[in-house]
């Protein structure tokens, strides 16, 4: 077993609030992300559920057990760190193994847990060498290996793949989903990347200003984001944001408002859409844009617009072909009403079936 809850959980350093009141549950067995931007509470949140932190208010239950007041050591939980955190004068086995011989066990069973542990991890070959002469993500499997070891009832990550370069971080990813599979043991991954959130997570759990914003399944936050904050955080590039046109608005910037909300939900007073829900065509079709700058991504480019009368740039998402468009050209763009999220003065999300089948008539 390894749910966690947590009941009403507040952290205050000093005077600042960190956590304001988080509610949560992770099922027994589930792989829970906790992502967000630098700041927002997600690392003091991990570390409080590891005890590496005290808890200021509220409840945090492992396995229905109270465990606010338990020593680190006892609440079944085993964190792997960004850092690695190796002994860099013992082997890979040795550092592997040094949690079980501090708690006492003989030399034959440290070793069969060890085996067993370098054996998921594909790093059997490794166990006699010392951490320099390990690659990054070789280290990194060592520290998975010292909590699995353990056979904790929980694994905490606090943005494990940060110091890997980027092919390396997938397959990072790729390893710790089959881990996961495999153990079938509770997982919570900290991360402030919005891909590993969306690639890795049964459930993510959005933090913004020390509280989470929105919990749901990965393809329902990015589909049906609850806030302004939890679209603009999911999915890149960002999701294009356009303000209900005031007095003084540009024809051009009236004509996509006209576009996209026609049958906006009353107290509209943002439309988001998403990159890929942005076409391009040729000058005349549309509403006429200018290129800023055409990314090229091999199997599709990312080109960024100015629209007369925006202060903010537009972003689609478009087929490889367009990567020949070149700063300073114009093109027409075919926004995809049906595709659009409606979001009132507050930032929340406001029910758009309505809004959407309106669009498409």
């Amino acid at each position: 077993m390894g749910q966690v809850s947590l009941r009403g959980i507040r952290k205050r350093f000093g005077t600042v609030d960190i956590i304001r009141g988080v509610d949560l549950d992770v099922q027994d067995g589930e792989l829970m992300v906790f992502v967000g931007p630098s700041g927002c509470g997600k690392s003091t949140m991990l570390r409080m559920i590891a005890g590496l932190e005290g808890i200021d208010e509220g409840d945090l239950l492992i396995d229905k057990q109270r465990a606010n007041d338990l020593r680190p050591a006892d609440r079944g939980a085993a964190m792997v760190f960004q850092s690695y955190a190796l002994y860099p004068h013992m082997t890979v086995a040795e550092n592997m193994g040094f949690a079980l011989r501090m708690a006492g066990l003989g030399r034959a069973q440290r070793d069969e847990q060890v085996r067993r542990a370098a054996e998921v991890l594909r790093i059997t070959e490794l166990l006699g060498r010392l951490p320099k002469e390990l690659s990054g993500g070789q280290r990194q499997r060592v520290a998975i290996g010292r909590a699995i070891v353990r056979k904790p009832k929980v694994f905490l990550f606090d943005e494990p793949l940060s110091n890997l370069d980027a092919a390396l971080r997938v397959d990072m990813r790729i390893e710790l989903t089959r881990l996961h599979k495999a153990l079938g043991t509770t997982m919570i991954y900290v991360t402030h990347d919005q891909v590993e959130a969306m690639t890795m997570g049964d459930r993510i759990a959005v933090f913004h200003q020390g509280r989470i914003e929105q919990l749901g399944a990965p393809l329902d936050l990015y589909d049906a984001p609850a806030t302004e904050f939890v679209a603009g955080f999911l999915g890149a590039p960002r999701i294009n944001l356009i303000d209900r046109p005031g007095d003084g608005a540009s024809p051009a910037h009236r004509a996509l408002w006209a576009r996209l909300g026609a049958g906006a939900p009353a107290g509209t007073r943002r439309i988001g859409l998403r990159a890929e829900h942005l076409g391009l065509a040729a000058p005349g079709q549309g509403i006429d844009a200018t290129v800023v700058l055409s990314e090229h991504l091999g199997d599709a480019s990312i080109v960024h617009l100015r629209l007369d009368g925006l202060d903010v740039r537009l972003h689609a998402k478009v087929g490889a072909a367009a990567g020949r468009l070149a700063a300073g050209d114009i093109v027409g763009m075919l926004p995809k009403p049906e595709q659009a999220l409606a979001f009132d003065e507050a930032g929340r999300r406001l029910p758009s079936d309505q809004f959407a089948t309106r669009n498409q008539t």
